[in-house]
């Protein structure tokens, strides 16, 4: 059995040449450099390559919108000025005029925000903030979301094969119901295949095909095999309804009883939710078992994709 999580969090290197960039502590892109653990010939040359601008110009503009933002917030001149790292008052009002057209006194007047090369900005109170500069489609937070639902499942269903046959259909939590028409989930194998039974049946609903007959959940490696035949369909099916602009269409259902309607990008919804909560019920459950799983965080897997 395996006590630890799949892997490592991944590190997020740009995340960490920022932090030297900005650090209040680093007064030179050499200080900079060694905090980053990296010689200063290489540190430049990455940065530069990862944010279009050097390190030095990066941080003297950060420091410039942090500046602003607190002039903003009635901070005085003199007091920002030694904060963020200027000379004197007299040499931080000439960048701050020269940057910005108006001096220290009139901060209130502009956007902190100045033009970038990379659209990476300060972001109050102490972060960063890096605009989509690009000229794609905007992301689509449902494409996301559906992409990892299906991801997710996947992998919870692999560390199950870890699990002993005894294990994964053992009965652990007796009496547990998300949805009181799919009846009861006390094993790993029945939330499980919940989650993949659940976009069998809406996808019946919305190909209009006959009622999918539910059996028994098999093993953990055949309930894989029904997974990625499933979420081929459904991932195929929200994609070209998406891509024709059809997902405010309606459902109406006469397999429930009486007939429902439901718009589609409504049962995505549903689907997703329900899903949501029984993978972590899964998660809980592999754990009680001695299988430890990552936390199914969207942001950790979009960092590993």
């Amino acid at each position: 059995m395996s006590d630890q999580p799949s892997g490592p969090r991944r590190r997020d290197r740009l995340r960490e040449l920022l932090d030297a960039v900005v650090d209040s502590g680093n007064a030179d892109v050499a200080e900079m450099a060694r905090s980053s653990f990296a010689s200063e010939f290489h540190f430049s040359r990455q940065v530069s390559r990862l944010t279009g601008e050097p390190p030095a110009a990066l941080r003297r503009r950060v420091m410039l919108e942090r500046a602003a933002w607190r002039l903003q917030r009635g901070e005085g001149v003199a007091a920002v000025a030694a904060d963020e790292g200027w000379s004197s008052p007299e040499v931080f009002s000439r960048a701050f005029r020269r940057s910005y057209g108006v001096p220290p006194s009139q901060a209130a007047d502009v956007d902190f925000w100045l033009t970038a090369p990379n659209g990476l900005h300060f972001h109050p109170p102490e972060s960063l903030w890096l605009s989509d500069t690009g000229d794609a489609k905007p992301p689509d937070v449902s494409q996301l979301m559906v992409a990892h639902d299906v991801a997710d499942t996947q992998y919870l269903i692999d560390r199950s094969a870890e699990l002993t046959e005894g294990q994964w259909a053992e009965q652990l939590s007796p009496g547990q119901v998300v949805l009181d028409w799919d009846g009861e989930e006390p094993s790993v194998a029945a939330v499980l295949g919940a989650v993949v039974w659940t976009k069998r049946v809406w996808l019946a609903s919305i190909e209009g095909a006959d009622q999918p007959e539910r059996g028994p959940v098999g093993s953990a490696a055949e309930l894989a095999e029904d997974h990625r035949s499933v979420a081929a369909r459904w991932t195929a099916m929200i994609a070209d309804h998406a891509e024709r602009g059809r997902l405010g269409d309606t459902v109406i259902d006469a397999l429930c009883d009486p007939p429902e309607s439901f718009q589609l990008y409504g049962i995505v919804a549903h689907v997703l939710t329900y899903s949501a909560h029984r993978r972590e019920l899964a998660r809980s459950m592999l754990a009680r078992h001695g299988v430890l799983a990552d936390r199914g965080d969207p942001l950790d897997w979009m960092r590993g994709n």
